[in-house]
């Protein structure tokens, strides 16, 4: 088949590059052109394990475009996609400016019969606007039909989560463009949920935001394990036993942040809001988040007392690891908070430093873990790289000024450390 996909974010570029990967002829229309350039040399505008690698394999075989122009692509596309951003308003609200800009774009541009599916995780209600400006605009004689079809992957995991999902999602009122969705998803072994518009589009909310759910309740049952002498990490163990629940983001730390969980959950309390419904539920789920955060700063200052002037030094700072991702993270408000009392912060990051220096000021940047400990009052980690669970603790310990370690992802064994002579602590235990 011939597909276009309208965005070359984390969803975007990806799936497109899946999709060539599977022996469909793919473009990617952009709006950057500095961007599609270095895309059509197979370089890539964000970390993501192995997709640099798929994306240069299939611009080499012809299978992968890149284009700024809509007319070269879209006239001859079986299906176009549209995979672009919807941030969060200030009230919480999505911003669907974007995808109701490029349908317009889109429809000029149609020729035949074509597929217009929504990639982009959009409210409920909006293809339906999306099939309004489709059908203004698209030109006589041209036949569209349209259709939600969510994404679900995970930063870091993306390409795995694209070829071998839990289920396909895929909403529409037309049967001619139900069949050729589940036909291009055919290579995807998967089962499938075939839907109208509106549930598609919750779907993708209602899942994020119950993820979002269990991890905040992690973090509660973290914080109450502390209070009562338990150990969180075998309490959360002994419930994600049970099938019914699951171990999944059942790992308590300093907060959920990202592209996704932060603003989907906004979203739905606002969908919810439209329709006088309050969703107090989802409202705690983010006030146990930013909690979360600042419980890692009282963590801090229950371990050094003033914060003024004590050198504290900061392992990860992308939400999470495997991505450079520093949307939302956890690490932006736990540092901005630290500052305001006054300590001086190092840090390392693997992946993300470059994209953490445009958020985060006054920090001295470090090019390894070693460097950042070196002489420091307290060692604070927010990230779980793989890298840092293999640290040499007693270099170190060399290297620290006092030996206060705030584990906020629990990746080390706490009596090991406290017989080193280090003031461990962890998250719930």
């Amino acid at each position: 088949m011939i597909l276009t996909f309208i965005g070359h974010g984390y969803v975007g570029l990806v799936t497109a590059a899946v999709f060539a990967d599977f022996g469909n002829t793919v473009y990617v229309v952009g709006h950057t052109p500095e961007k599609i350039e270095k895309l059509k040399k197979g370089i890539v505008p964000f970390y993501e394990p192995g997709l640099e690698e798929l994306v240069k394999k299939n611009v080499s075989a012809k299978r992968l475009i890149f284009t700024l122009d809509y007319k070269q692509s879209v006239p001859k596309s079986d299906i176009v996609f549209i995979a672009v951003g919807t941030p969060s308003t200030k009230t919480g609200d999505a911003d669907l400016s974007t995808v109701l800009e490029v349908a317009e774009k889109v429809g000029k541009n149609l020729e035949g019969y074509t597929v217009v599916a929504t990639k982009s995780t959009v409210p409920t209600g909006t293809n339906r606007k999306v099939k309004k400006i489709l059908d203004n605009s698209k030109p006589d004689g041209a036949e569209v039909d349209y259709a939600s079809v969510p994404e679900f992957l995970r930063e870091g995991s993306a390409i795995l989560d694209t070829t071998k999902p839990d289920r396909v999602v895929i909403g529409t009122e037309s049967k001619r463009a139900q069949d050729l969705l589940i036909k291009v998803h055919e290579p995807i072994n998967a089962p499938l949920v075939l839907t109208n518009f509106e549930t598609a589009e919750l779907i993708k909310y209602a899942a994020n935001s119950f993820l979002a759910m269990k991890i905040s309740y992690a973090n509660t049952i973290a914080k109450l394990s502390e209070l009562l002498g338990a150990d969180a990490l075998r309490v959360l163990e002994g419930i994600g036993k049970d099938k019914r629940i699951g171990d999944m983001f059942l790992s308590p730390g300093p907060g959920y942040g990202g592209s996704c969980f932060p603003k989907d959950v906004k979203a739905l309390i606002s969908i919810a809001k439209d329709v006088d419904y309050s969703f107090s539920l989802l409202e705690d789920v983010e006030n146990i988040n930013h909690q979360a955060k600042r419980d890692i700063v009282k963590k801090a200052r229950k371990a050094l007392g003033d914060l003024r002037g004590k050198k504290i030094g900061i392992l990860g700072l992308a939400y999470k690891a495997n991505t450079d991702d520093m949307r939302d993270a956890p690490s932006i408000d736990i540092i901005n908070l630290l500052q305001n009392d006054g300590a001086k912060i190092t840090a390392f990051d693997p992946k993300a430093q470059q994209n953490a220096k445009t958020v985060l000021k006054d920090i001295d940047y470090k090019e390894d873990a070693y460097s950042v400990a070196d002489g420091v009052d307290l060692l604070i980690i927010l990230t779980e790289w793989s890298e840092f669970k293999e640290l040499d603790i007693n270099n170190l310990k060399k290297k620290m000024r006092a030996l206060n370690i705030i584990d906020g992802r629990n990746l080390y064994d706490p009596e090991r450390l406290r017989k080193k002579g280090f003031n461990y602590i962890g998250i719930g235990r």
